[in-house]
């Protein structure tokens, strides 16, 4: 192995941990050792959004009421028909196989940080009370690029019990300036004063 290579998977191991990363980085370095880590990213996001759209698929793969063949088999029948690489396959096969398909969503969240790290950019995870506009996400993204130093990766979420304001994550920094979590601090405040 080269020293570059050495120090790329050190790093990346810093970024990720637990059981999602140790998949996640074995999935990143086959990807690499394959030339594939642009169409493994895709497979992840479709395989992603099959996911967060299937009530079915996200039983199948967190029930603990099927077995492991059963769920390799189920989840071979969907990457195969998702038209999905054989690398994201045979890997998916073998989450089922060794029963850590309930980590899925975790793996591909680390895949994509490490695929971040890959590229020189920061992921940051935004939350607001409402859908921000393109304008809105561009201006964040460049006063975190400013306070961060490198290009930043938003990924926007909406989450309305936050009434307004944003929490912002970025690795394992978080600024939480929401009305919600203002109101919950004056209400701690004033249990004390009573």
């Amino acid at each position: 192995m080269s020293r570059e290579k050495d120090y790329g998977v050190a790093s990346n191991k810093a970024i990720v941990s637990g059981i999602s990363g140790r998949y996640a980085l074995a999935l990143f370095e086959l990807a690499l050792e394959a030339k594939a880590l642009e169409a493994t990213e895709s497979d992840l996001v479709s395989l992603s959004n099959l996911y967060s759209e299937s009530a079915d698929l996200r039983d199948l793969i967190l029930s603990p009421v099927y077995s492991r063949d059963d769920v390799a088999k189920g989840v071979s029948a969907v990457a195969e028909k998702a038209g999905l690489s054989d690398l994201v396959q045979k890997f998916l096969g073998t989450l089922a196989m060794n029963g850590r398909t309930n980590v899925l969503e975790n793996i591909i969240r680390d895949f994509g940080l490490l695929m971040a790290e890959h590229r020189g950019e920061v992921k940051a995870e935004v939350i607001s009370a409402a859908e921000l506009t393109k304008t809105q996400v561009n201006e964040i993204k460049k006063k975190l690029k400013s306070a961060v130093g490198q290009k930043v990766e938003v990924d926007a979420r909406v989450d309305e019990s936050l009434l307004g304001g944003l929490i912002v994550k970025v690795g394992s920094q978080m600024i939480d300036s929401s009305i919600k979590t203002k109101l919950d601090n004056i209400k701690v405040a004033m249990k004390g004063v009573q």
